[in-house]
């Protein structure tokens, strides 16, 4: 398969996955409300995140927020394009983990555009110790996130 489709359906999968989850959350869960999926352990919780990763910038201006979220978002986005194209074909699974992180990045700027914030709603927690919620977009960017530090940290990637 050529690698540009390959690229292509991976992001439009990404995007559906993230796009279609949220508009479940969006439909069937209150804000702020919980399903518990995991006692003790997992909930979905449906959140706003008007900042970014860990609520960052949440107490800014809309108009702040949605003007540095969404144009770092579109560097990160042409970034990422320009690492996939000058990255090596042999190396599948890196250049597969640059179609995920850039798929993330568009589920994520997705909302911010149609809502000014990012919904969330995947709730990891232990008693009452919550990592911040997130979502199937944050999914996909840490992954390929893990990915790359993977190959930066040992100089290679597995090929499997």
């Amino acid at each position: 398969m050529d690698h540009k489709l390959k690229f292509a359906l991976i992001v439009l999968f990404g995007v559906f996955l993230d796009q279609a989850t949220k508009l479940l959350v969006l439909k069937y869960i209150p804000l702020f409300h919980s399903i518990e999926i995991i006692p003790g352990f997992f909930d979905l919780t449906y959140l706003r995140n008007p900042g970014g990763a860990f609520g960052f910038f949440a107490d800014k201006s809309e108009n702040l927020r949605a003007f540095v979220f969404i144009f770092m978002a579109f560097m990160a986005l042409f970034l990422i394009l320009w690492f996939y194209k000058t990255t090596d074909e042999s190396l599948k699974v890196l250049r597969i983990s640059y179609a995920m992180i850039f798929s993330g990045a568009v589920g994520n700027i997705i909302d911010r555009v149609r809502f000014g914030y990012v919904v969330d709603f995947l709730d990891v927690y232990i008693k009452d110790m919550h990592w911040p919620a997130f979502n199937v977009a944050d999914s996909f960017i840490t992954i390929g996130m893990c990915v790359i530090a993977y190959h930066v940290i040992f100089n290679k990637i597995p090929e499997n």
